[in-house]
């Protein structure tokens, strides 16, 4: 298993290979599908976004409402690929990484691959255990999406699996 630090730089991209384990440690941002909405309603209108797409890490979640003395409750990953008409538009504008479940769409997988990016996979279904690694979550942006807002992490050890890594390789087709 592989620790990684984020943000994740070009040189490790390219180092890992679809099926590779990883633990990262860093800081994540937050992404559903009412964010991803807003994220590509700025960049049309040519408006700042909450972070950097190139440098940052985008998990697909929204994190249930803490426990007493944790930052958050469960937070698991949410389906992929109903971030994919999003993701067409958020890939070329830099975004590299994305975390979430399931498979995308061939168009995504091609994306990731010209631009050089990754999508990692987090184990659904054990959403508590997957928030035992965030740190700290801080509310940056979109306070009325409630748990769809974008939220920034501090995960340490955060576990993913590469499903496509920067060549086209696909773990969802061994």
């Amino acid at each position: 298993m592989k620790r990684i630090k984020l943000p994740i730089d070009d040189k490790t991209i390219e180092s890992l290979k679809s099926g590779d384990a990883a633990l990262l440690s860093g800081i994540l941002y937050t992404a559903r599908d009412a964010a991803h909405k807003r994220l590509t309603r700025a960049l049309s209108a040519g408006d700042a976004l909450p972070f950097d797409l190139k440098t940052s890490t985008v998990y697909y979640v929204g994190p249930s409402p803490a426990k007493p003395d944790r930052p958050v409750g469960a937070a698991g990953p949410t389906t992929a690929a109903r971030m994919d008409s999003y993701a067409e538009i958020l890939i070329p504008a830099g975004l590299k990484i994305m975390i979430g479940k399931g498979p995308r769409s061939e168009r995504i997988k091609e994306l990731i691959a010209r631009h050089k990016g990754l999508y990692l996979t987090a184990t659904g279904g054990v959403a508590a255990l997957l928030a035992k690694a965030i740190k700290s979550c801080e509310l940056i942006a979109y306070p009325d999406l409630g748990p769809e807002a974008i939220y920034r992490l501090e995960v340490e050890d955060f576990p993913v699996v590469v499903a496509y890594d920067c060549r086209g390789n696909d773990i969802f087709n061994w």
